[in-house]
């Protein structure tokens, strides 16, 4: 499982602009959806070949007993407890605060590591400033720029160090696995419903054991004589105590659960829309580049006004998610679920395809003659050959000269092109440009 660092602190420390600078690498990936969420507060990233999970949370004001600020608390308690390790920010520059004092006191209760971020510390890493952070007993503090990316990769390394790297899935032996897939969505969707659903209610799932919540439990079961692996996110109970409320919302748990998965199967209440969390979460699943299919699930308790208005609201608020089918469930009622698989497999056989050299160097060229790159100032991108460059998602890597001018509303033409080619449903494709250096570029400047 991916590792988890929570950056909490008191507001304005510059938690934000630190959680940018640690996900950048995968902000590009994302930047031509539409429609996609910015304001995100969990993200991907990565350290040289170590992938993790970042979660930033609200200003921390762990003693405000009520109103929005208590809410923020609330949720920043409940990412410290489920990450493996904590960034705790502080402000160099404003020095130090009663709150702070209040957070540190809170954060030495959690028997969690810990690591005390000074921000804003340009130019200050002698500074006599950084002193009285001593008097916090977190330890010594990392001196970091956020907003100038100075300390960063230090303070990750000392964040992450005691956590083994994940061993990644060899595409060759992958064939072998069973297909892992997460139900994800909000509470009450019905994710508890439809796994029981498909596995039987008498199936022991799980033990409701304290301190369990980084392990997520893996159940095997087999269908269509395909085997199959479900990542649990709904927290599933042994039956007995089972499925009563039991669907509490943890973010981290979901996320973890999407980064190990080879298919999501994202549930939506279509009694209640599609929800900021659901294109959050959606916008994760993307980000992941994971398979997806979506699932409507009580679609049985709506009218055909609301079936209306929630079709029109997927189109326009998962609009990046154009590539997923969309099924209408009911989970209590086990309507609509044999469609559902059928997707799932199909999600899987796409995300997974193996796409020879020739044939898409024969779909760029073709692609070329029906509508060719637009030119951009002196340079005419020339595309020569492509080639596979990976699995789930499926990346084809494009190489010729001037590429870096190719625009993105080309790239999402040439994905049309491959998904319509090898009939890809429900999976992302990434789209690599290399161009090869002209040495006749820089002459005569």
């Amino acid at each position: 499982m991916k590792p988890v660092i929570a950056l909490v602190g008191r507001a304005n420390v510059g938690k934000s602009t630190l959680f940018n600078r640690i996900t950048k690498s995968r902000d590009a990936i994302v930047a031509d959806f539409s429609g996609l969420t910015r304001d995100r507060h969990y993200g991907n990233a990565k350290l040289g070949t170590r992938d993790f999970i970042v979660v930033d949370t609200g200003g921390f004001e762990p003693d405000k007993p009520s109103g929005v600020v208590a809410e923020m608390a609330k949720q920043t308690r409940q990412a410290v407890a489920e990450a493996d390790a904590v960034i705790f920010v502080v402000d160099v520059r404003g020095g130090l605060s009663a709150q702070d004092h209040d957070i540190a006191r809170y954060l030495r209760t959690q028997r969690k590591k810990v690591l005390l971020a000074a921000n804003k510390a340009e130019g200050m890493s002698e500074s006599p400033l950084l002193g009285e952070f001593h008097e916090l007993g977190i330890g010594a503090p990392h001196p970091i720029s956020s907003a100038h990316g100075q300390g960063i990769r230090s303070l990750l390394e000392a964040a992450l160090e005691p956590f083994p790297e994940d061993a990644t899935d060899d595409d060759e032996e992958a064939a072998d696995r069973p297909i892992r897939l997460a139900v994800a969505g909000r509470p009450n969707v019905g994710k508890s419903t439809l796994i029981n659903a498909w596995l039987g209610e008498e199936r022991l799932v799980a033990f409701d054991q304290p301190g369990t919540t980084r392990d997520a439990i893996h159940v095997p079961f087999e269908k269509n004589g395909k085997r199959f692996e479900l990542i649990d996110t709904a927290g599933l109970r042994r039956r007995g105590k089972v499925f009563e409320a039991i669907e509490k919302f943890s973010v981290i748990k979901t996320l973890q659960a999407i980064a190990d998965a080879h298919v999501v199967l994202l549930l939506i209440d279509a009694t209640q829309g599609v929800s900021e969390q659901d294109a959050h979460i959606a916008g994760y699943v993307l980000e992941s580049g994971r398979a997806v299919v979506i699932a409507v699930n009580k679609w049985d308790a709506t009218d055909a006004y609301i079936r209306q208005t929630l079709e029109r609201s997927i189109e326009s608020r998962l609009s990046f998610l154009k590539f997923a089918p969309v099924l209408q469930i009911s989970a209590i009622r086990r309507q609509g679920l044999n469609a559902v698989w059928k997707a799932i497999e199909q999600a899987h056989a796409s995300a997974t395809v193996k796409m020879s050299t020739p044939v898409l160097t024969r779909l760029v060229h073709e692609a070329a003659e029906h509508q060719a790159p637009r030119r951009n100032g002196r340079f005419q991108p020339k595309m020569r050959y492509a080639h596979q460059g990976g699995m789930n998602p499926p990346r084809v890597v494009i190489h010729g000269t001037s590429l870096d001018h190719v625009t993105d509303s080309y790239k999402r033409y040439l994905e049309g092109r491959l998904r319509e080619h090898f009939k890809l449903s429900g999976t992302p494709i990434r789209i690599e440009m290399r161009s090869a250096s002209n040495p006749f570029d820089n002459q005569g400047h």
